[in-house]
């Protein structure tokens, strides 16, 4: 893949532990410039885009790009793809409510899929849950070549459609969201492969990886993920927030999480339903599973559920958690802890663990003609597993270095939401 991230922390006071991807401006604060904090750090690269109402005004979304866009709280908007008749195309919309905003049980974000005369191709929704916290969310919408499939097989204009699941809802926030929206092409095979998803693998849970835990940052968005590989990762998350990393997984390989959340010394009493939310999501950014870690403020544990080994038959099975195991490339873990924990527990931070586990022998691919938009989305790179390996992006030779600065004001001007703010900066490299 592609990423990315090169960074410089500001320290108030005393070292901190850096948060690559945070957004954060303590360096433009110390240099006047205001700029608002976003929970969520959108591509560098990313070119706005304003989604229609009418499919007739609908602007294009090229494969391989990232944009950024708004979606009203009521209404659906539009953007337009234009496919051919032999490639897969997926696009992913990841949500942002805005700071401060509230979200209903059930509200989140529905992405669809429609060719030239209606017809529908794909509809996934995602939901903030019970905990009812506001925070970045993604879906994904897909236009897939099958033998399997008679519908939305042909070249032409294709519409992409995004919008809110309960905006009305009791307890919802009226505000708009911003989007970060990624449309991406997977080339067809030279041979046809199977038509039904392997019916055999290895189901059974195993034990989460044990030893030492080693600090890992988490950072703020899908192209700010901090890299893991096979490991126990240990990282501090506070109420609100949402942390980023990326696992590469190979053809044939087989992907476990546990995710751990370490008990309070705050001393408070009460219950938090999912308060740690840890979510996969493959390199298309589809999501693929998730857990809710419920949190008495001692500690706590949950795993994602039991996932079959990287196969492009995949794609033809029934559950949506094996299909969404299609391709190799950069797996997503998108850890957040909801905002409500602080009530009962403090700001925290909470002290987190990631245990990763990659089994299973790496595997040739199913034989791509031509290349994927962008390139070498849908495999595994020695830059990859480099990157995944030291924690920092393949070719980011500045990355991971913190600078700490002493006497910066009034310290309660830069402590908003999150804690301590970073500036960051990424490069894209080409994967």
């Amino acid at each position: 893949m592609v990423v990315r991230l090169g960074a410089v922390a500001v320290v108030l006071g005393t070292t901190a532990a850096l948060v690559p991807g945070q957004a954060a401006l303590a360096a433009a604060g110390a240099s006047g410039t205001e700029v608002s904090p976003s929970p969520y750090a959108f591509a560098d690269d990313a070119r706005s885009i304003e989604g229609a109402r009418s499919t007739a005004e609908a602007l294009p979304l090229t494969p391989g790009t990232a944009y950024k866009s708004t979606l009203p709280s009521s209404g659906k908007v539009s953007y337009r793809l234009q496919l051919d008749a032999t490639s897969n195309a997926y696009v992913s919309v990841t949500a942002v409510p805005s700071p401060g905003s509230t979200v209903s049980v059930i509200d989140g974000l529905r992405v669809s899929v429609q060719d030239h005369d209606g017809t529908p191709c794909s509809d996934d929704t995602a939901t903030f849950g019970a905990a009812r916290s506001p925070h970045p969310i993604a879906a994904w919408g897909r236009r897939e070549i099958s033998p399997t499939k008679s519908l939305c097989q042909e070249a032409g204009a294709y519409y992409v459609f995004v919008e809110r699941v309960d905006p009305e809802g009791k307890g919802s926030s009226p505000g708009a969201w911003d989007l970060e929206l990624v449309a991406m092409t997977e080339p067809r095979t030279a041979k046809t492969g199977p038509t039904s998803a392997p019916e055999v693998w290895n189901s059974a849970s195993p034990q989460p990886l044990q030893g030492e835990p080693e600090d890992r940052r988490g950072g703020a968005g899908f192209t700010a993920a901090t890299p893991l590989d096979q490991g126990v990762w240990r990282d501090d998350i506070r109420p609100g927030q949402t942390l980023f990393y990326e696992v590469p997984v190979d053809w044939g390989q087989q992907l476990q999480v546990t995710a751990d959340l370490g008990s309070t010394a705050s001393g408070g009493t009460g219950y938090t339903p999912d308060a740690l939310d840890l979510t996969l999501y493959n390199p298309a950014r589809g999501r693929v599973a998730d857990v809710g870690v419920g949190y008495n403020g001692g500690q706590k544990s949950g795993s994602l559920p039991p996932l079959p080994p990287v196969d492009h038959a995949n794609r033809h099975a029934a559950l949506g958690k094996v299909g969404a195991m299609r391709f190799a490339g950069s797996y997503y873990l998108v850890a957040h802890l909801a905002e409500s924990v602080a009530d009962s527990f403090g700001d925290g931070p909470f002290r987190m663990i990631l245990r990763v586990l990659v089994s299973g022998e790496a595997r040739g691919g199913p034989g791509y003609v031509g290349e994927s938009e962008p390139k070498g989305a849908f495999d595994v790179s020695d830059q990859d597993r480099e990157a995944a390996a030291e924690g920092v992006a393949g070719g980011d030779d500045t990355a991971m270095r913190v600078v700490a600065v002493g006497g910066i004001g009034t310290g309660s001007a830069l402590l908003v939401g999150l804690g301590v703010w970073t500036l960051v900066a990424r490069r894209r490299n080409a994967g």
